[in-house]
């Protein structure tokens, strides 16, 4: 049985190892010529992420490619001393398992878990997809015809525009940017930040690391008039949103006319009732994206690809009844992710100066607390920080499968 993946990064080749696994035959297309290196922001794998990469065999690789930053240094507009924050703390209190890693390195990891058994496809995408027969046409390629066609291709997915029509997105009042910096311009190991109302800039770098990463967060009361595509429109917009904000901010702009990785797009979420139709579905951002760097979007993409093949492994194949325990087992975590991304988009990016003082205020009682503290307190609330570790997840290892057949090459 055939199956066909659009997107290699997160979702896509986490999705392809375990339909392998199960004995799925997986091709799997990727717009880029080559895996992406973007200049992409960290990323947070949470205890079921965790489990299922330790599943796959990589979790060791995970480990080490950690970023290890578990220091923050901010500074508030209008204060004259900086605040600290022991992220280390935090995360401690948010998961029993977690790890922080570039999402650039995790796409490697998986994708390297996969290569030897998947037709990947690079410098390809598609054109035309018939979601009930699974003929699909590509830009360059020759028309194919698929089992099953699955959209991994992120919050702007090519599937579910040809699928399922415009975007439905719906804007939550933020954008976020992130560039590649010279690694001088950073602390290793160390996050530091300025933080104002509507708007919040930091950098980062880890050890492994040859660059460094700005990264921008600001609100918006309505969606820019910018297409996600348009590069030089964004840079203008990311300096109008952090003009005069501080010297340090304005060096790491400065890095935007040589920059060699930029990223800038809004934070939307997905709210669609269904995922599937025919014999096509969408995983993670593409299907289900509860707002870019607010909410966790990369562990449910990990969560969703996982379920989704054993939900197909254990159909048998059957695309229609697996698409639809596929989605009832994902709409609890899916709803979760997307109310606990509201919440953080809030928090995260104060509207006004008191509220800006709020989270400086918090972030400094959590660093004070003992860590024993302020992890029971987090378990209290499995809808809040603890949300994700919350996630039980099916073991599908014993699910039946369909004969694979050897995957070709192109």
């Amino acid at each position: 049985m055939r199956v066909l993946i659009s997107g290699a990064s997160i979702a896509g080749p986490v999705l392809a190892y375990w339909l392998t696994r199960h004995g799925f035959t997986v091709t799997v297309v990727e717009r880029s010529p080559a895996l992406r290196k973007t200049g992409g922001h960290a990323v947070d794998l949470f205890r079921p992420a965790m489990d299922i990469s330790e599943r796959m065999g990589v979790l060791a690789r995970v480990e080490e490619m950690a970023t290890r930053v578990d220091r923050m240094t901010v500074h508030r507009e209008g204060a004259r001393k900086p605040f600290a924050v022991d992220l280390g703390k935090v995360y401690r209190a948010a998961s029993d398992r977690h790890v922080e890693i570039m999402r650039d390195d995790l796409s490697e990891i998986y994708y390297d878990a996969t290569r030897d058994d998947v037709e990947y496809v690079f410098g390809d995408h598609l054109t035309a997809i018939d979601a009930e027969e699974g003929t699909v046409v590509f830009e360059h390629g020759p028309p194919r015809r698929f089992d099953v066609v699955v959209g991994a291709d992120g919050l702007h997915s090519g599937v579910r525009r040809l699928v399922f029509g415009p975007e439905a997105g719906v804007f939550i009042g933020a954008y976020l940017a992130v560039l590649s910096v010279p690694r001088e311009r950073a602390v290793v190991g160390e996050y530091v930040g300025h933080l104002g109302a509507g708007r919040m800039a930091g950098v980062y770098a880890a050890e492994h690391m040859t660059d460094a990463r700005a990264v921008f967060l600001f609100r918006a009361e309505r969606e820019l008039d910018c297409h996600h595509r348009d590069v030089p429109r964004q840079k203008r917009l990311l300096r109008e949103a952090f003009a005069g904000m501080h010297g340090d901010v304005d060096g790491w702009l400065d890095e935007l006319d040589a920059t060699p990785a930029f990223y800038f797009d809004s934070i939307t979420q997905l709210r669609a009732d269904t995922w599937s139709r025919g014999r096509v579905t969408l995983v993670g951002d593409a299907g289900y994206c509860p707002g870019p760097a607010v909410g966790g979007s990369t562990s449910l993409a990990v969560v969703g690809a996982y379920t989704l093949a054993g939900e197909l492994a254990e159909a048998g194949g059957d695309a229609g009844r697996a698409f639809a325990a596929y989605e009832r087992a994902m709409a609890g975590p899916v709803r979760g992710a997307r109310a606990f991304a509201l919440g953080s988009a809030r928090t995260l990016i104060p509207r006004t100066p008191l509220g800006a003082w709020a989270l400086a205020s918090g972030a400094r009682l959590v660093s004070a607390l003992p860590t024993a503290l302020t992890r029971s307190l987090a378990r209290l609330n499995q809808r809040g920080v603890r949300l994700y570790d919350s996630m039980a997840v099916k073991d599908y290892l014993g699910a039946r499968t369909p004969r694979r057949e050897r995957p070709t090459r192109r």
